[in-house]
């Protein structure tokens, strides 16, 4: 995140937008097999939104911020984690 805002003041300049995406545990194929049922649950638990995140959540954000709809925001962080984090 730091990195992120630092980086955005360097280069805000030459019109260069940084943003920063910040999901919780993406859940796939690999990270299925490789973690128990208890461990998955307790990653969701807590979440306003209580289900897995899949890779495709991840889209529509990432989606804004390479569109021109997102040309005037640069050193921000978007949250994309089901309401775990709410600032």
């Amino acid at each position: 995140i730091g990195f992120t805002r630092a980086l955005a003041r360097e280069v805000g300049e030459f019109c260069i937008t940084v943003n920063a995406v910040t999901p919780v545990m993406t859940q796939s194929e690999t990270q299925v097999q490789s973690s128990s049922g208890n461990y998955l649950a307790m990653r969701i638990a807590g979440r306003a939104i209580e289900r897995a995140q899949f890779p495709e959540d991840l889209v529509g954000a990432v989606m804004f911020l390479a569109s021109p709809a997102s040309d005037f925001m640069t050193g921000q962080t978007i949250n994309v984690d089901g309401g775990k984090t709410m600032h």
